[in-house]
């Protein structure tokens, strides 16, 4: 019997896929473009305590992104920098116990895979960033804009949610 794929995990699985995608739906006409209002991110800080969160995490954005007007690229190489973010946040919380060191290098993986490759996929693959005098220029706009919604997100809304989930397991309430 293999002891990863339990209920209760593919359950928590599941609830964190569509937790993801409806929160990136709720905001849909602001989710997607430089500026990104996206609070789903903040759900990216699961990964530190669940690993069942990684693929999870990876659904819920393929499916958000969906929607996306960058339709294709959004849902391959969006949705890879959610995998790939994901992953490296969940390794780090694994080996990595000192608080606050913690949740501080657990968000950096989010922030960082978003920042660099959505504004690649708006500006070189989909053409976007036509009101800046380069695409050079628009990526790197691109990257500061959306670097700040992704901090934004990422830590302070993660981090009552990372508190949560920690205070909730120190006293030995497994959800």
């Amino acid at each position: 019997m293999n002891r990863f794929f339990t209920t209760k995990r593919l359950c928590r699985a599941g609830v964190i896929a569509a937790l993801y995608a409806a929160l990136t739906y709720a905001f849909t006409p602001f989710a997607f473009g430089p500026l990104q209002f996206r609070p789903a991110e903040a759900l990216c800080i699961l990964a530190v305590f669940f690993p069942e969160a990684v693929p999870a995490l990876w659904i819920g954005c393929m499916l958000s992104n969906l929607a996306s007007p960058y339709f294709v690229y959004d849902v391959l190489i969006g949705s890879l920098a959610t995998l790939l973010a994901a992953f490296a946040s969940y390794m780090v919380g694994r080996f990595l116990q000192k608080e606050p060191f913690r949740f501080l290098l657990c968000g950096v993986f989010p922030v960082l895979f978003n920042t660099l490759l959505i504004p690649f996929i708006i500006v070189f693959l989909c053409g976007g960033g036509e009101e800046f005098s380069s695409q050079g220029v628009a990526y790197f706009s691109y990257v500061a804009s959306i670097g700040l919604t992704e901090i934004v997100w990422v830590y302070f809304l993660g981090l009552p949610l990372y508190s949560a989930v920690k205070k909730l397991r120190a006293q030995s309430i497994r959800f």
